[in-house]
């Protein structure tokens, strides 16, 4: 019994070394992006791919810069902060939804409250959100995604309850609204 909790913990231990690399990797890649865009003197061509990192969102009472990557499946979330293909992004005037998992990029996400900010970099632009309403939903429910809404409108997700083991049966999610 003793061995095998000593391999499960160095298990462990290695993804979160592993994730948490990976995580640091994609950050200097994003940040490296916007500054290369700043740089240029042409256009802003903003066409991601999935899989890319395509910005930082930075959570400043955590004191907190994590990279955003294009996508939400297993091989993006473990890089960084999803962003939900199909959402908007930052400036379009729609429903931007960002997803991260609440062991690894969102550790501490429960202690951001109404009234705190969330800032989104941009190789085109840097964005100051501010939260106004969270909620806890079933997992399975889809209707807080809302591409066809008219105004801009970050939503951030991850699971809950934030110390569970395993699967958690619930999503905890946080409505942002741009800074006036």
């Amino acid at each position: 019994m003793i061995i095998v909790g000593i391999a499960l913990l160095g298990y462990s231990g290695i993804q979160m070394w592993s994730s948490n690399e990976q995580q640091q990797a994609a950050l200097l890649k994003a940040e490296q992006r916007i500054m290369d865009q700043a740089k240029s003197e042409g256009p802003v061509v903003f066409d991601p791919k999935i899989g890319e990192e395509i910005g930082v969102l930075s959570l400043p009472k955590l004191d907190s810069t994590l990279p955003i990557i294009e996508g939400v499946d297993e091989s993006e979330l473990s890089r960084g902060v999803g962003h939900y293909y199909g959402t908007s992004f930052p400036d379009d005037k729609g429903q931007i939804v960002l997803s991260g998992h609440r062991d690894t990029v969102f550790r501490r996400i429960g202690e951001l409250e109404i009234g705190d900010e969330l800032v989104v970099n941009m190789p085109y632009g840097n964005f100051t959100y501010i939260i106004e309403e969270t909620e806890i939903v079933e997992a399975g429910d889809t209707t807080v995604i809302r591409p066809e809404q008219d105004e801009e409108l970050l939503t951030v997700t991850t699971c809950y309850p934030f110390r569970y083991v395993g699967d958690a049966p619930d999503r905890y999610i946080i409505y942002a609204k741009p800074k006036s």
